[in-house]
């Protein structure tokens, strides 16, 4: 791997930044020749145990939208995930996951991103990293960015999060499985293969 990277992403996964709020273990995977970057939410409970990124149902579905097995999936030679929040943000009162950490992206995404010049795709998973990513450009509601998703190609593929709490959403937006997905298995296909 390429030392300057391997060095940074060291340094992330080392990151205490929040140590005060939560239990840090930051969880994210590149590689310089990685060619598609996942951007997503925060490690949820179960990936925070195994420090393997998207190692829940949620990616299970992910998986499925990119039409990819586990082994092609965590191929870091050619996929990189990064988290706008690092490490497991912890619980609401009501039992959900808290928000990501603000102090991560500005902290770990423009350095790293700038490290991974082979990146032709970025999957904006959620709102939170639509919002950071798109800027101005992201519309007024995670839906109507979603719907918008040809408008951030071909730099961008826009995604709800694949949370067992948006089985409503998808259900209401049938559109999204019938238009969106085939895109994106063939932008991945193109990508990866």
């Amino acid at each position: 791997m390429d030392a300057p990277l391997e060095t940074l992403l060291s340094k992330a996964r080392a990151c205490r930044v929040c140590a005060e709020r939560i239990e840090p273990r930051p969880v994210l995977s590149a590689s310089a020749t990685s060619r598609l970057l996942i951007v997503g939410q925060a490690p949820g409970t179960r990936v925070h145990a195994t420090g393997i990124p998207w190692n829940d149902p949620s990616g299970d579905r992910l998986r499925d939208w990119l039409g990819l097995d586990r082994e092609a999936f965590y191929d870091v030679s050619r996929l990189a995930v990064m988290p706008m929040g690092l490490c497991f943000p912890g619980h609401d009162k009501h039992g959900g996951d808290l928000p990501p950490r603000p102090e991560c992206a500005p902290l770990w995404h423009g350095r790293v991103r700038k490290m991974l010049t082979n990146i032709e795709l970025t999957l904006l998973v959620g709102s939170y990293a639509q919002k950071f990513y798109l800027g101005p450009s992201r519309k007024k509601t995670m839906t109507e960015t979603v719907r918008a998703w040809r408008g951030y190609s071909p730099q961008y593929m826009v995604l709800p999060h694949p949370s067992w709490r948006n089985t409503g959403w998808l259900k209401k937006n049938p559109w999204f499985e019938n238009e969106t997905i085939p895109e994106l298995k063939k932008r991945v296909r193109e990508l990866l293969d």
